[in-house]
């Protein structure tokens, strides 16, 4: 298939409830820009109707392409889906949609600076958390502290799931990605700073949803793991070296 502008890769796991909702909203703001575009839905293994959903959508839009997966978790969905994207830019989508979707007309040139990899921040003097309780915030900075102390120095908000990547920028990071767990967008950014890419912060406004799967006091003692193992695999030069290395 000829390749797009622009392709939206949502990474779903068991969204029966949340996919729906999301691929209309997507697809309509998409249908008013003057983009040509694919909407790719990652289905993560699902034990629920996400693929369902997903399915029924895609027989109402063509642009919109269902992957199967078998289940890895979140990074190996990420990497599948983006490695298969046709798009000169490449973007992140939360199944959640906690990021209005109109935003994503800032990652896009003419409106962002040059970039290999620009990711959603919810940091900095205009960006805007809604409806955030106050301990996942804390929660959330205390990890940004851990990331940016051991792998990331200077970037204030690597969790977001809200990221836009150039094709080349795919090429060149993903095939290098090992982590498969919550921790992948540490390595990604870290694999990003090591082949000298072009990272920036675009501030956006962000919507917290109580569904979140993330669970800091089950999950936190996996990614401090695996930032250990990033950091050792970057001291290392293992993301500057060739794949397979």
């Amino acid at each position: 298939m000829p390749p797009v502008l622009l392709s939206v890769v949502i990474p779903a796991y068991n969204e029966e409830r949340r996919l729906g909702a999301t691929l209309v909203t997507v697809a309509e703001y998409l249908r008013e820009q003057p983009w040509d575009w694919e909407i790719r839905v990652v289905d993560d293994g699902s034990a629920d109707g996400t693929v369902r959903v997903a399915e029924a959508a895609a027989s109402q839009e063509g642009r919109i392409v269902v992957q199967r997966e078998p289940h890895r978790g979140k990074g190996g969905a990420v990497k599948a889906g983006l490695m298969a994207a046709r798009g000169e830019f490449r973007f992140i989508c939360d199944a959640d949609l906690s990021m209005p979707i109109a935003e994503i007309a800032r990652f896009l040139p003419p409106e962002a600076p040059p970039f290999d990899v620009a990711i959603g921040s919810r940091e900095g003097l205009r960006a805007r958390r809604v409806g955030e309780p106050a301990y996942r915030h804390i929660a959330g900075r205390a990890f940004n502290l851990g990331v940016q102390w051991l792998v990331l120095p200077g970037i204030e908000d690597s969790q977001c799931g809200f990221k836009m990547f150039t094709a080349a920028a795919v090429k060149s990071i993903f095939p290098r990605v090992t982590v498969d767990g919550w921790a992948f967008d540490v390595e990604v950014l870290a694999i990003a700073r090591a082949q000298k890419l072009r990272i920036v912060e675009l501030p956006i406004e962000w919507h917290y949803r109580a569904e979140s799967r993330l669970n800091m006091l089950r999950d936190g003692w996996q990614m401090l793991k695996e930032l250990l193992r990033i950091r050792l695999r970057s001291m290392r030069g293992r993301y500057r070296s060739e794949v397979g290395s």
